[in-house]
């Protein structure tokens, strides 16, 4: 065969192949940026734990979570029920409970007589935002947040609820959803973890939070959220100890490696391969962790808008401040717990205490992100497990009172990261106890925030036992009227 015959054939010349072997460059090259250790030759990136691309272009690169652990009384908040006040001592009417179940706390009392908020609300913003005057800060970002009153869960206590918004399972063992997006898109920084948490506690009832709220299930251990603590060292067991310098630790690392690399060989298990990368990243935390752990050199004017406790570490503000700096350095997921919104009794006083506690600070860190030109691609979420009921549990008097668990409906904010800023979504009946327009279910919650940060909540998966298991198991629907 000729050579012009087998060109012919091939329907090839040179011209044709230096074109496609260009284009194949290019190919090459965008998969390198996309995947930095595509082509490094390592069996690292034959076993990538993380998937590092995304579905569809996002709204949101990173996420700060400030979950209200306890549940804080939407009815003492954001859901701003006058009825309630009229119907003072009342009894809920049959036909609002209807067969929902109650908690042991309730279930067997001899009424339920229904109570208003102690607090009054005012409208704020050009969104006409009802707040109540115990979140005087909050009420001045109205027109950046988008205020969900329509929210709902399957669970009606604590740990459960706690559990089921985290992981999308009331039971323990499942990824968190800091884990999943871990998993799916990794890290921006690669001196630090993609999923951070952070831990703090109010004055009021609270209830405990467990590391099972930010593991990484059957996921690789890798994903596992990282906690960060209040003492003298953020990460305990980072730094080298007595003795040890960096160039001690950098060749016992290197050693470390080589025989875990021929375990991997040996065995195939990725576990392996995921103890190389953490050990790897705890080298590289060791000088980017404090840096940014370090609050201290924050200008004044920042120190003041988070408020005084913003000094203290361990405190809400602290935490708040520590984690704009944690998301702007590149941690994928930011979550925050605070503890104390738990209140069966004393509602009102004990109220008070957690929101000057979270008030302030909440609303700084939002304000903060704007200013700096970060909201836009930073999704912040305020919100507990589920909501509080509007009867009375226990004896209703006229200057105290106290709510039981109730998830039927809740309030629940976002800001930044592609959603709505200045709207309410969702709304409850005259009486706060059922949603009537607009219901939002956890996993409806967990669908968007996926599809805000670029993934498909049906497609991020993960095969386990036989099953592809994801965060919104079998459920979940992208609320996209709340989405700019």
């Amino acid at each position: 065969m000729d050579k012009e015959v087998f060109e012919h054939s091939l329907n090839i010349n040179r011209r044709h192949f230096f074109k496609k072997a260009a284009m194949g460059m290019g190919g090459v090259a965008l998969g390198s940026l996309m995947v930095p250790d595509l082509f490094t030759g390592s069996n690292e990136a034959a076993i990538q734990p993380t998937l590092g691309l995304k579905h569809f272009a996002s709204k949101a690169k990173r996420i700060i979570m400030l979950t209200q652990n306890g549940a804080p009384s939407q009815l003492e908040s954001f859901d701003y029920k006058p009825k309630l006040r009229d119907m003072f001592g009342q009894e809920l009417p049959d036909s609002v409970r209807g067969e929902q179940r109650l908690t042991g706390m309730t279930a067997n009392q001899n009424s339920y007589p229904l109570v208003g908020s102690k607090f009054d609300f005012k409208q704020h913003g050009d969104s006409g935002m009802y707040v109540s005057d115990l979140f005087p800060n909050i009420a001045k970002i109205t027109d950046d947040i988008c205020m969900i009153k329509s929210m709902h869960t399957d669970a009606i206590n604590h740990d459960p609820a706690l559990t089921f918004l985290q992981t999308g399972s009331q039971v323990g063992s499942r990824p968190s959803m800091g884990s999943w997006l871990s998993y799916g898109l990794g890290s921006e920084n690669k001196n630090l973890p993609a999923f951070t948490v952070l831990l703090s506690k109010g004055k009021g009832n609270g209830q405990g939070v467990y590391s099972k709220l930010w593991g990484n299930g059957f996921l690789d251990s890798i994903h596992q959220g990282v906690q960060l603590s209040a003492s003298e060292d953020p990460i305990l067991y980072l730094k080298n100890p007595n003795g040890m310098d960096a160039d001690s630790r950098r060749k016992m690392l290197n050693h470390l490696g080589s025989l875990n690399e021929i375990g991997y060989q040996e065995f195939g298990d990725p576990e392996i391969q995921a103890k190389i990368k953490q050990y790897e990243m705890a080298y590289r935390m060791q000088t980017a962790v404090p840096e940014i752990t370090d609050v201290s050199k924050e200008p004044d004017h920042i120190k003041k808008m988070y408020g005084s406790d913003s000094m203290i570490p361990g405190t809400y503000a602290a935490n708040c401040l520590l984690a704009r700096k944690l998301s702007e350095s590149g941690v994928r997921f930011v979550q925050l717990y605070h503890q104390g919104w738990d209140q069966h009794s004393n509602l009102v006083d004990h109220m008070k205490m957690q929101a000057k506690d979270v008030d302030q600070a909440s609303a700084a860190l939002i304000t903060d992100l704007k200013q700096r030109g970060l909201l836009d691609e930073t999704l912040v979420i305020w919100g507990g497990e589920f909501g509080r009921t509007n009867y009375c549990q226990g004896k209703l008097t006229n200057d105290n009172y106290g709510r039981d668990h109730h998830p039927r409906c809740y309030s629940l904010f976002m800001a930044g990261g592609g959603v709505k800023a200045g709207t309410s979504y969702g709304k409850t009946d005259e009486l706060g106890y059922n949603i009537v327009e607009n219901p939002v279910h956890i996993h409806d919650l967990q669908a968007t925030i996926m599809h805000l940060m670029g993934l498909d909540h049906e497609k991020l998966t993960y095969k386990h036992l036989g099953r592809r298991f994801r965060l919104t198991d079998v459920h979940g629907h992208v609320v996209k009227d709340i989405i700019a």
